[in-house]
Parts: structure tokens; C-alpha cells; sequence
């Protein structure tokens, strides 16, 4: 059963100053060989789950400085550039309160970093289910990833000894299988063929799997712009980090940057049929270019079973860049 704290109110703002207190070495018993891990206390999760309020306030005053200090990895990258055009008129995110907390903590091995590149996930049950990633970065909790918000259901992931759970890095029966969640997802949208089910890259995703989706868009999208072309592109964007799961799985945290850059078909000046709007990529740009090139982020929950087959739990997509030119 995984932990569940209610949290103790926005007024209690921690998470940019927990200190060290919160990641508490455990040394290896006398005799073994296995080196210490990291253990995070659940009063350092909470408060830095608390702080989400100090975060959802920065986003409602465009207090862009804030944002970063708050955030690390995949959403520092979305968060910095989304907060920059959202001061020069672009509709900023609201950032919604969350509440109901499980926490999922992962005892994790202590290496040359120390405690920092420590990390734990929370699902919040409140306003809607969603994962959150905070990563321990210069001694600070920051927000890694989320909100995630729930489109499948919650995996139940096996406590282990005080509550804590295993970082699938340390689960053999899951470490190989959460490593290549991520390639596996890139090979499936770059594989046409998928769309059928039966692509050549061996990947497979249920039909009502919102990759499924993914790729058929990406495969059906020159097309709807014609004349002008298009091309996409799918790469991994930053780490994975990943819990074991009973019987030998995984529940992978994990983000993708899909490329698409857009131009005028042959003889033209402009574009037919812009994909973005006119409005969002002067804002981005600056100015209005022929040739425009739009990376959006699709943040991704994955459950990987024991046979590697993969389901989407949870999906985030946010429009984070737009760059004149091909990018």
C-alpha cells in the first residue's frame, strides 16, 4: 500500500530551502559489500510537495526567476521558455493546486553525487489523479516533472522495507526494460507502420493507447498541410527514472520532444496552413518567418511489464518552443 499524507496547507513553503535533513544516509550492514543508499523521510517529500503552492503563485504573477529556481530537467526546459512568451502574450498555464498525496520514495544508491540527483514521485489524488517527479538538485527539492495527469490506471507499486520503494535501476528483474522505455518509444512514432499495429519495429502499444494516437497524427500530418511541407522528428528529452514494480516490471517517468518544422511548399512565399498560431509564433519568434519549427513536450508515466509490453498511465503535452527557421 503506498503512503498517503494530506498535506499541511500552502502556508508551509519548503521547497526551495529543505536543507540537508531530508535525504538520510543508511549505511550498509557491517560486512557487506552493497554501498549506502539514500533514504528520503516523508516529512522532506511533504514539504516539498507543499511548496507546488510557491510554484502555482510564480505562474500566476509571470515570476519567470522564480520558475526556475523551483524546477529542474524536463521542466525547467518547458517552464523557462513557456514562461518568457507567456510575458509577451502568450496564454500562461495555470498552474492548479494538488492535494492527497501518495508518495512513492525510492531508497537509491550513494554515489559520488551525494544526495543530490535523489528523487521520489508523488500521485495526487486531487483536483484530479496526476504524478509529480522532484529531483534533489544543489541541495534543493525541485520540480523534475509534472503535473502527469493520470489517463490509465495507477499502477500499484510493491512497498518495501519502511514503506520505501525500489528505484527500478536497483530491481534487475526491471532495470533493463525501464532503460530502454524511452528508445522503445522513439522507435515506435518513427515506424509509419505502427499505425496498423503491426509496425517493423517490434514495439507495440494497445489500440486505445495514446501512442497510438501520437503516431497516427504524426503519420497523417504532412499530409493535412499540403502544399507546404512537413517534416517531424522524435527525440528523447532528458532522463528516465523509474520504480519497480511486483512481478518484474516498471513504472517509467520519461519525456519525448516532438519536432515539427513547417515551409512553403515550392514556388510559395507563405504558408497555406500554418499549424501554429500566428498569434503563439510571434510571440516565440519575435516576428512572423515562412519557415517555422515547433518542439512540443510530451511528458509520459509508462507501465513496463515483465514482457516489455508498455502502457501509457499518465501524459502530459505542452507546446514549449517555437524557433524560426528548421530548427
Amino acid at each position: 500500500m503506498l503512503r498517503r499524507l494530506t498535506t499541511l496547507g500552502l502556508g508551509l513553503v519548503l521547497l526551495a530551502g529543505c536543507g540537508t535533513e531530508g535525504v538520510r544516509e543508511t549505511p550498509a550492514e557491517p560486512g557487506a559489500t552493497s554501498p549506502a543508499t539514500a533514504e528520503i523521510t516523508t516529512a522532506d517529500a511533504q514539504a516539498a510537495f507543499d511548496g507546488l503552492g510557491d510554484l502555482s503563485g510564480a505562474w500566476k504573477d509571470g515570476d519567470c526567476a522564480t520558475i526556475e529556481q523551483l524546477t529542474t530537467g524536463v521542466e525547467r526546459t518547458i517552464d523557462s521558455r513557456v514562461c518568457a512568451a507567456a510575458r509577451d502574450g502568450l496564454a500562461a498555464p495555470a498552474f492548479r493546486v494538488y492535494r492527497d498525496p501518495e508518495f512513492l520514495l525510492p531508497a537509491r544508491e550513494d554515489g559520488e553525487d551525494g544526495e543530490d540527483g535523489a528523487w521520489f514521485a508523488v500521485l495526487a489524488r486531487k483536483p484530479e489523479p496526476a504524478y509529480f517527479v522532484f529531483v534533489r538538485v544543489d541541495g534543493r527539492w525541485r520540480l523534475g516533472a509534472g503535473p502527469i495527469p493520470l489517463v490509465g490506471k495507477a499502477p500499484e507499486v510493491e512497498d518495501g522495507v519502511d514503506g520505501q520503494v525500489t528505484d527500478a535501476a536497483a530491481d534487475p528483474a526491471a532495470a533493463v526494460g525501464a532503460r530502454l522505455a524511452p528508445t522503445r518509444h522513439v522507435a515506435f512514432l518513427t515506424d509509419p507502420a505502427g499505425v496498423s499495429g503491426d509496425g517493423v519495429s517490434g514495439v507495440r502499444f494497445a489500440s486505445g493507447d495514446p501512442m497510438r494516437r501520437l503516431l497516427t497524427e504524426l503519420v497523417r500530418a504532412p499530409g493535412r498541410v499540403r502544399p507546404d511541407h512537413l517534416s517531424t522528428d522524435v527525440r528523447i528529452e532528458g532522463p528516465a527514472r523509474a520504480l519497480a514494480l511486483p512481478g518484474g516490471g516498471s513504472l517509467v517517468f520519461h519525456a519525448l520532444r516532438v519536432v515539427f518544422t513547417q515551409k512553403p511548399g515550392s514556388g510559395r512565399h507563405s504558408l497555406a496552413h500554418p499549424r501554429y498560431r500566428a498569434a503563439d509564433v510571434r510571440v516565440f519568434t519575435g516576428g512572423a518567418p515562412t519557415t517555422v519549427t515547433g518542439s512540443e513536450i510530451v511528458v509520459l508515466a509508462t507501465k513496463v511489464a515483465k514482457d516489455n509490453t508498455m502502457t501509457t498511465v499518465g501524459l502530459r503535452r505542452v507546446l514549449a518552443d517555437i524557433t524560426e527557421g528548421s530548427g
